[in-house]
């Protein structure tokens, strides 16, 4: 059995939100702001490579009003960490001191992942890592879970991918891989169990 694991809900509770409400006291322009200008969709093109700069650049042109605070997302993005799940970090050291691989798939803009393992030292526990942003590929995608069969060598049916979001389980699942949705971090470790 081998680990696939996503790192965005799974070991990183991230969320624009822990951010920018100390930047808008008003909460109802502060939705507004994350659901319609740096919104997911937005954020998405940046995890499938596009350069931070271009997509600041491209919301400015269209929202200038609001040019101070499109430059503070991408600049303070660490500080959209309310906290690590200590549950997940324990159980990948578990599993790798049983010596299970263990790799990441996850969707995440490569200018802001760099120096992530420097800063996060749990980072260093996984065997490899596939990060979206120097792919140009994103989850749900099924080009990127194919590029991780490939070089991780690994067999679907004997891998268990563990994602937070719907939509990429969906796309597991129909390549063939054993899956946890993982809608609560603090769980993982009995859902992890029933596969060791």
């Amino acid at each position: 059995m081998k680990f696939l694991f996503d790192l965005g809900g799974v070991f990183f509770d991230w969320d624009p939100h822990y951010f920018y409400k100390d930047v808008f006291i008003d909460k109802k322009e502060r939705d507004n702001f994350l659901n319609n200008i740096c919104n997911d969709e937005w954020n998405i093109k940046q995890d499938a490579g596009r350069p931070i700069k271009d997509a600041e650049n491209d919301l400015i042109q269209k929202f200038p009003d609001y040019e101070d605070k499109i430059k503070l997302y991408y600049k303070n993005h660490h500080k959209m960490f309310r906290k690590i799940f200590q549950n997940s970090v324990d159980i990948l050291i578990d599993l790798k001191n049983k010596k299970y691989e263990c790799y990441v798939l996850s969707n995440w803009s490569w200018e802001t992942f760099h120096g992530m393992e420097k800063k996060y030292p749990f980072l260093n526990q996984f065997d490899d890592l596939i990060i979206s942003g120097k792919e140009k590929l994103v989850k749900p995608d099924a080009q990127i879970y194919k590029l991780a069969i490939n070089r991780f060598n690994l067999i679907p049916e004997e891998t268990v991918f563990i994602d937070d979001k719907k939509e990429n389980i969906e796309t597991a699942i129909k390549l063939g891989f054993l899956t946890i949705h993982l809608t609560n971090a603090e769980i993982i470790t009995q859902e992890i169990n029933r596969f060791i």
